[in-house]
């Protein structure tokens, strides 16, 4: 099974790994473009609640949801790292496997580094996701938007990922970060790394607020929607023309 071999071999790198498999569920909501508008991540729904695009009730029923489904993902392959790691669990280290689930800092990188790290990822997320979805600025062919948003991710994990794997997303860290707990990690997933775990989980949401900001004060107040007055002008002169050709 060609899956299982390229989460499990030695012979790929972790930051590949995660950088060619991150992106795939952006690239397979595409198939069902007309289904809601696939956040999947709940700082994506935090920018545009903030911009009030979407109703505030909504942040927490998409957060959950996503969270979960972050989280039952990671059950789905637990078998496969069980094995590899023949019965055994660490958290790091050279057998360490739970980092295929959740991120985790290199060892150059500190809480204040890596929380800016987060902080600008996501924020580069938002302002392209914005550009992507406003339909005053040049959108992309309908029914590509989460095409093109995963070809952003895969930009930024190549940018970023060596870092600590480039969560940006708060659902896909905390939900499968939870189940390692449960599934027999323990609760080192949460200590480890100066308690890294907190900072894939704020940073994200902070850095939604910047690039909403970013976005705003650079394209957002620039462009104008046009005015219904102008459109019902110019039905009423082209209404005069045709009168007047008859």
């Amino acid at each position: 099974n060609f899956y299982l071999y390229f989460l499990t071999t030695d012979q790929i790198n972790p930051m590949l790994r995660n950088i060619l498999c991150l992106p795939c569920p952006l690239f397979l909501a595409s198939i069902y473009p007309s289904l809601d508008s696939g956040h999947l991540n709940p700082a994506v729904t935090f920018a545009m609640c903030f911009m009030a695009r979407e109703p505030w009730i909504k942040l927490p029923v998409y957060a959950l949801a996503q969270t979960i489904g972050a989280f039952l993902g990671a059950a789905i392959v637990f078998d496969a790292i069980w094995a590899f790691g023949a019965n055994q669990l660490f958290v790091v280290g050279p057998n360490g496997t739970a980092g295929i689930f959740a991120t985790y800092p290199s060892e150059h990188l500190n809480s204040i580094n890596g929380f800016f790290d987060q902080f600008i990822g996501t924020a580069a997320l938002i302002v392209c996701v914005l550009a992507i979805v406003d339909p005053y600025n040049n959108p992309v062919p309908r029914g590509l938007e989460a095409f093109t948003v995963g070809f952003v991710i895969l930009v930024i994990g190549t940018s970023m990922g060596f870092n600590s794997g480039y969560a940006v997303n708060p659902a896909r860290d905390f939900g499968p970060r939870l189940f390692t707990a449960l599934a027999g990690w323990g609760t080192e997933v949460f200590t480890t790394s100066g308690h890294w775990w907190w900072i894939p989980i704020v940073a994200p949401f902070l850095g939604a607020i910047a690039g909403v900001l970013v976005y705003q004060l650079m394209i957002g107040c620039h462009v104008e929607p046009p005015s219904e007055s102008n459109d019902e002008e110019s039905v009423k002169l082209s209404n005069v023309k045709q009168r007047d050709k008859v």
